[in-house]
């Protein structure tokens, strides 16, 4: 029988999806659950998924007043894991959290007890496979490298970002054993048919929707205001993620932001291009909304935008400009950054910086080539007969006009053996047939908006308390869909174990 470790948190997928998977009898089950207080219960009494063990993370996350820095350093040469370098990049510990300042030493801390758990339950379990979404936090990711490093084979949930199609991979965005492109010929295949196959399947319609949805009801919104200031806030005391939010830092930051929202969006709307001219030749940049995990996980050398637009102005050609867009959900999804970030951009030589409503499509028309840490932009570019440049490692890089580098110094050859290349419609046309073969239908986005309404008051908090009844009607609103996705995950685990 195979041993088999979910990870579950405030995504709830990976909870339903092991409900429908013990239907199969495909091996025993544990569970590493990463929550809040007030869905504790739930999990502790929880009937649905029958787990042989299951360990709660932040149980084993106490600040310890002495950290054992031998063991973390003789922990990253044993599984070859940056271990600074991932906590650095984390959302929680490091500037992205408006709330706790951590030192070196809670971080530390933090990392040494997660490195013993984790070492502990691979030793007592010596699991099979692990199953998770896309790893989006330090924590996530630290776990899935290490299971990696063991022998153990990891099932990540990708969206595809083309229809509604996911796929299961070891890694994410990069579909598994996919290392070269088919060489089949497709005389219909062309530019013009490309460009409207891209208009018809883009996720960025999806994405936009997502993030109008989340957070729009004022009831919700009220009902999340009252039960935090009403109730008692425990997680100050036992989540580090939850450091610092006491009621008033809460209220002030809240009020803050509404405040710096507005100022931002006036100086957006007077000073960010809205009308493309023309006149140069030039490179377009489109930034990543921040923070993200396509930065800081995906690319943790190149996370500084502000940086990367830098060094790609300086690598210009004569006579060239740099075109930077502003990320349209950046300010739905994290709120607008802050004034003096596009003032850099801004005054930076030879840039211009775009309205976030602007047409991506007109820049895609008329740049001479796309560079982007690791975004779909650069993915996207090729439907448009233009080269790209990204420095993440993903799968899309197997098309020959896409360009990964390594580091900044490769830009200036880079940009001039891009300038120089031919875009065939061809391995554009067999990538996205490849990435339909081996995906499959599910509305990952739509159930994450169902769960965000049902569970976490639209997305307003995630420590709710969850109960059989709610959790009993949810699964049986969503049997067929999570049905067709177990099925999935076993016809995988079905192939890996042959």
């Amino acid at each position: 029988m195979n041993k088999i470790i979910f990870w579950i948190n405030a995504d709830l997928l990976t909870y339903c999806l092991s409900h429908f998977l013990q239907k199969y009898n495909i091996g025993d089950f544990y569970s590493i659950t990463d929550i809040t207080n007030n869905p504790r219960k739930f999990f502790e009494e929880q009937k649905f998924v029958n787990f042989s063990k299951n360990w709660f993370y932040h149980d084993y996350m106490k600040i310890n007043k002495k950290v054992d820095l031998n063991y973390i350093q003789n922990f990253q040469k044993k599984f070859n894991i940056n271990l600074n370098e991932l906590a650095n990049n984390d959302r929680i510990l490091n500037k992205y959290n408006p709330y706790y300042d951590f030192s070196k030493e809670e971080i530390n801390s933090i990392l040494e007890n997660e490195c013993k758990l984790f070492e502990t339950i691979l030793d007592e379990v010596k699991p099979d496979y692990f199953i998770i979404g896309e790893t989006t936090l330090q924590q996530h990711h630290l776990f899935s490298e290490m299971c990696k490093s063991h022998g153990v084979k990891v099932l990540m949930l990708n969206y595809a970002n083309w229809k509604n199609f996911c796929y299961i991979s070891e890694t994410r965005h990069k579909i598994d054993n996919f290392n070269e492109l088919q060489s089949e010929e497709h005389p219909n295949a062309n530019f013009n048919y490309l460009q409207n196959l891209w208009e018809k399947n883009k996720v960025s319609k999806q994405h936009t929707k997502y993030f109008e949805y989340i957070k729009n009801s004022k009831l919700s919104f009220l009902n999340t205001v009252l039960t935090f200031f009403l109730y008692p806030n425990k997680n100050i005391k036992t989540h580090y993620t939850y450091f610092g939010r006491t009621k008033l830092n809460v209220l002030y930051t809240e009020i803050m932001d509404v405040i710096k929202k507005k100022q931002r969006e006036k100086f957006i709307e007077s000073n960010l291009i809205k009308k493309l001219e023309n006149k140069k030749p030039f490179l377009y940049l489109p930034l990543h909304q921040e923070p993200e995990r396509s930065l800081l996980l995906a690319a943790p050398k190149f996370t500084d935008q502000i940086k990367t637009i830098k060094e790609v102005s300086k690598n210009l050609p004569e006579n060239y400009e740099l075109y930077v867009k502003e990320h349209p959900t950046q300010g739905p999804a994290r709120g607008w950054r802050d004034i003096s970030f596009y003032e850099e951009i801004i005054n930076t030589p030879n840039v211009k910086l775009f309205h976030p409503n602007f047409d991506s499509r007109i820049l895609l028309q008329n740049c001479e080539i796309v560079v982007s840490v690791g975004g779909t932009s650069s993915f996207e570019a090729a439907f448009f007969g233009k080269p790209s440049i990204i420095f993440a490692d993903l799968g899309y890089s197997i098309i020959p006009s896409v360009k990964k580098l390594n580091s900044y110094d490769e830009l200036k050859d880079g940009i001039e053996n891009s300038l120089k290349s031919h875009v065939s419609p061809i391995p554009v046309f067999n990538y996205v047939k490849t990435l339909e073969e081996n995906s499959f239908a599910f509305e990952l986005m739509n159930f994450e908006e169902d769960y965000l309404h049902w569970f976490y008051m639209n997305a307003n908090t995630v420590d709710t308390v969850i109960t059989n009844t709610k959790m009993e009607k949810f699964l049986f609103n969503h049997k067929s869909e999570l049905e067709k996705l177990s099925n999935e995950f076993v016809k995988k685990i079905q192939q890996l174990n042959n």
